[in-house]
């Protein structure tokens, strides 16, 4: 008679594992890639390994809650159920099969993991009535929107991996610019319903959009709205991001496709230990607010081997915004960005502008941006405060940039000193204000290693005048066919080392006026005034 050895009893055991679903107390088991532990080689700052979540075997599938793939069938009540089962049963996977699946808001509890698997779609209704409005933080306010379609609040554990596709039908939601549309793309969305502006420029699903879009002053959060009564009938202004997670740890997002977002497509907010890998964003380039990544407030997240086309920032970093932001007080730290690519969008990779509570410790390598409106995009404004600090950037590389391949703008939405030739200079010169807790401060930046090719302007710093942009250090940088070369404005300590910029015609490639301490290939310029200095270099 054969007898097994301990050993192969072990193994086979092993093997088996993967088969038995439904196991209450089943051991932990991988549900996802390895890191690789070389993008923490080299951090430039300490910071502690990314936590990541892991999961018991335990399994369950949504058709066997009740869910139908027909595209019809609301599918809300069965995935939440399946969630809820697994969270109850001390957590595990629920399994999205391949299948077109129409749902509502999807709420992920504790040690669950949401795996979709190959050819799994699963569509937002386009019923708006399905999102409640609740109390929640847009733009780095407090304010109030729809409930997002993917959200988890004050979870831990949580994972969502596999190959399918979330889409948020954001084209149901969305404002949309005429500016930004063919003219046959135009008269198509104006034929399909809604309303459209007086001035004929903006397009919007519903009155009650274009309502909601008028009672915003600054951006896009409605001020006046009280009853509850008011804030319904603007419901379709109230654009929720596709992915809300707030204030939960041990966080994966890896493997599956979101696209097509009302408004932001994935927004952590206070989150620690998120992990983004191998994830893509797909967003239309003309979708209004359709930023790609907000990360706002958390510490420790890895941003890896991702793909972002976004109608609006790709890669943008935040901390809340003015009085709120400083209130929440709670830094955005500790990012690892690397092995990125970003199509389209205004920004590549991003800072701002609502970074009231701060960033620092941020590592940026190894990323690609086609197309972007701007490579590198640092921006804030007068009343946010806060300080962005401990930035390093390295390995870029960037072809199509219509702006800025670099651009630190601190006047954010409006003009810097001396930028508007009809402003008087007098004046301007006395309404420089006093630097208090609203005064946003850049500082300590490292970029090297960059190389683009084709842009509007190589590199333009726009500080403030009472808090210059301070201490930003550049090397081997080249920017081949742009329009305009550097401009630095209001900035103290910059280092410029192999900087390279070729204009599209022959021209001066630098210009600065209102700074102090540069120093381009060690020759140091003390001091240049308003009347500034045109050189080659």
């Amino acid at each position: 008679m054969m007898t097994l050895s301990k050993k192969m009893l072990f193994i086979f055991a092993a093997c088996m594992l993967p088969f038995f679903t439904g196991c209450d107390n089943c051991p932990t088991v991988a549900q996802q890639e390895v890191i690789d532990p070389a993008v923490y080689a080299n951090l430039p700052f300490q910071m502690d390994k990314v936590e990541q979540p892991s999961f018991p075997a335990y399994s369950a599938n949504i058709v066997d809650f009740g869910a139908k793939a027909d595209g019809i069938t609301l599918n809300t009540q069965a995935i939440n159920d399946a969630i809820k089962h697994v969270n109850e049963k001390g957590g595990g996977k629920v399994v999205i099969p391949a299948g077109l699946w129409l749902t509502g808001p999807i709420e992920l509890l504790s040690n669950v993991n949401l795996y979709t698997e190959k050819n799994a779609l699963v569509l937002f209704t386009d019923d708006h009535s399905q999102f409640p409005i609740i109390n929640t933080s847009f733009e780095g306010l407090e304010t109030r929107r729809c409930q997002s379609p993917l959200f988890a609040r004050n979870a831990e554990n949580i994972a969502i991996t596999g190959y399918g596709t979330f889409d948020g039908n954001g084209d149901t939601w969305r404002p949309v610019k005429k500016e930004k549309l063919t003219e046959n793309q135009w008269k198509k969305i104006v034929n399909s319903g809604g309303v459209v502006d007086e001035a004929g420029k903006v397009w919007y699903p519903s009155e009650g959009s274009m309502k909601g879009a008028k009672a915003c002053v600054n951006f896009n959060v409605p001020e006046g709205i009280e009853t509850d009564e008011e804030w319904n009938s603007i419901r379709d202004w109230l654009r929720p991001v596709l992915l809300s997670f707030v204030k939960c740890n041990k966080v994966l997002l890896e493997g599956a496709t979101f696209k097509n977002s009302p408004s932001w497509c994935l927004h952590p907010l206070s989150c620690e230990n998120i992990t983004i890998n191998k994830v893509t964003v797909s967003n239309p380039w003309y979708s209004q607010n359709g930023d790609a990544l907000d990360l706002e407030s958390c510490n420790k997240a890895l941003i890896i081997n991702n793909s972002f086309d976004a109608g609006d920032d790709g890669i943008c970093i935040k901390s809340g915004k003015d009085e709120d932001g400083r209130k929440r007080g709670e830094p955005c730290q500790n990012v690892i960005v690397m092995n990125n690519t970003v199509l389209h969008g205004h920004g590549g990779f991003v800072v701002g502008s609502e970074m009231s509570g701060g960033v620092k410790n941020i590592f940026v390598d190894n990323c690609t941006f086609l197309g972007t409106d701007v490579g590198l995009r640092f921006k804030s404004t007068r009343g946010r405060g806060g300080v962005v600090e401990d930035i390093y950037i390295s390995n870029i590389n960037m072809i199509n940039i219509p702006n800025e391949a670099l651009i630190f703008n601190l006047f954010y939405g409006g003009k810097g000193r001396g930028e508007d030739p009809n402003e008087d200079k007098v004046k301007a010169e006395e309404a420089v204000p006093p630097v208090t807790e609203e005064t946003p401060a850049f500082r300590n930046i490292y970029i090297k290693d960059v190389t683009c090719k084709g842009a509007g302007r190589a590199i333009f710093f726009n500080g403030l005048p009472e808090m210059r942009i301070q201490n930003i250090n550049m090397e081997n940088i080249t920017v081949s066919d742009a329009k305009e070369g550097v401009i630095l404005s209001e900035a103290n300590e910059v280092n410029m080392k192999n900087v390279k910029v070729d204009l599209l015609k022959e021209g001066t490639n630098l210009q600065m006026k209102n700074v102090s301490d540069v120093t381009i290939d060690g020759k140091n310029y003390a001091e240049i005034g308003a009347k500034g200095e045109k050189i080659n270099f």
